[in-house]
């Protein structure tokens, strides 16, 4: 798994490249030898790599595929957006960060998954009822996850906002050790994390995403990957969806086949598949809908000051695969 000292590593070997003007990189189109993924421990993206459907793909033309995991996605947005990566998933809301942070990334894809796969736990004798009673309280979530949008709106249901709790930045491991010694009060996360916490007798679901927040996530780019190799991401998305629609006709398998390459155990798993609304072969392109969706969310949070400035979406959609 890729830390933030190793994400920092991947940036700076990708620091020459990065000093090369933008319109000179793209122009100079050279033949890919690796396609770089940075990956997450679930989706159909992880299924890719546990069946190295992808390597298949691209072996009659030459080109390897190395994967980095990351535990979250403002790390793997960094490494992307300075070109230590080329494609990677993430959240609704690293991606905002990363487009204010003038990382060179775009929009290439999408997809969607159960509300129900993000959640607000609280140990099961906690005196905490409802999201009301959140306030004054330490909430953990990764800053710039798609789980503080889900903190944002959820507490917003009960009159508060992110002001009326102490917010405790951690990323997903990091949480999950301090929730289970009691150091918070609340942890807002997403699946697989979630499906292992719930497992545990001592946890409590506060509130999960539905009817809060829309389960929408991306496949992002590198901006001068995607300007310069248009048809291997267009051949990435397609294999993708494939993969994907293929395991949701046989969730056995896939079961087995996800639980082997992220190591999570078979019936966390398949709590993750089953969700009401999730749909692997889910992966689609950037529509006008989900553009409307990420400008709302990047105006919502510029309202609140927690992005530096006003974001146009549009600005970083990648336009080689029409909505």
């Amino acid at each position: 798994m890729v830390t933030r000292r190793q994400t920092l590593s991947l940036i700076g070997a990708a620091a020459v490249t990065a000093l090369v003007p933008l319109t000179v990189r793209a122009a100079a189109t050279v033949p890919v030898k690796t396609l770089r993924i940075g990956w997450q421990k679930n989706g159909v993206l992880a299924l890719a790599k546990g069946t190295g459907a992808l390597e298949k793909r691209f072996a009659a033309r030459g080109i390897a595929v190395s994967w980095a995991e990351f535990s979250s996605g403002p790390p793997l947005l960094e490494a992307l957006g300075a070109g230590a990566v080329d494609f990677g998933p993430t959240g609704d809301v690293p991606p905002l960060f990363a487009q204010a942070a003038g990382g060179n990334l775009v929009y290439a894809g999408t997809y969607k998954g159960s509300p129900d796969g993000s959640a607000i736990l609280v140990r099961k004798d906690s005196p905490i009822n409802s999201l009301a009673d959140l306030k004054g309280k330490r909430v953990a979530f990764k800053r710039g996850s798609s789980a503080h949008n889900f903190t944002v709106k959820a507490l917003r249901t009960a009159g508060l906002s992110v002001n009326d709790i102490t917010a405790s930045d951690l990323s997903p491991p990091d949480a999950a050790a301090a929730f289970s010694s009691g150091q918070i009060d609340a942890w807002s996360i997403w699946d697989p994390y979630l499906a292992v916490a719930e497992k545990r007798p001592e946890t409590r679901i506060l509130a999960t995403g539905r009817g809060i927040v829309d389960s929408w996530s991306y496949f992002l780019s590198n901006g001068d990957f995607a300007a310069a190799h248009g048809d291997i991401l267009n051949d990435v998305l397609d294999e993708l969806a494939r993969v994907g629609r293929a395991a949701q006709d046989n969730l056995d398998e896939t079961v087995a086949a996800l639980s082997k390459i992220t190591g999570v155990p078979e019936d966390i798993q398949r709590v993750t598949l089953t969700r009401d609304g999730a749909q692997l072969g889910n992966v689609g392109a950037v529509t006008p809908e989900v553009v409307a969706y990420q400008q709302a969310l990047a105006d919502e949070f510029y309202e609140l000051k927690i992005i530096p400035k006003k974001l146009n979406v549009s600005d970083i959609v990648w336009k080689g695969r029409p909505a």
